[in-house]
């Protein structure tokens, strides 16, 4: 794992199939002070979340291969602490949001994200 400097800005790892998703989520953190990095897949978040620091991890729910479920639960075995927050533009099961720290509805997602980022990450 790259060593992270304690007085360095919180970093936030967005796993979204989306590439619109993913470059919204990218500006709108970034305008506030987070640094970003970005995967397009659950297989590549893993990856990253394996090899780099991240403080967050802001998943989508409806991937093709792993979906958001399998994806959070990887993510926890791994890392327990590390704070998941669930997108998707419908309802999720139950079981997976037991996995997740949480949820917000991508429609929801320019209101509560950043205020559940702030929340979840100090």
């Amino acid at each position: 794992m790259i060593p992270i400097d304690p007085s360095a800005k919180k970093v936030i790892l967005c796993i979204d199939d989306d590439p619109s998703i993913l470059r919204y989520e990218t500006a709108l953190f970034e305008r506030h002070g987070y640094t970003v990095i970005t995967a397009a897949s659950g297989q590549e978040g893993l990856w990253l979340v394996a090899t780099t620091h991240c403080d967050a991890v802001v998943l989508d729910y409806e991937m093709p291969w792993m979906n958001g479920h399998d994806v959070a639960f990887e993510l926890k075995l791994r890392r327990p602490d590390l704070v998941i927050i669930l997108l998707s533009g419908s309802d999720v099961p139950t079981r997976a949001l037991a996995l997740v720290d949480a949820f917000v509805l991508k429609l929801e997602a320019s209101k509560q994200l950043l205020p559940m980022i702030a929340e979840l990450c100090n």
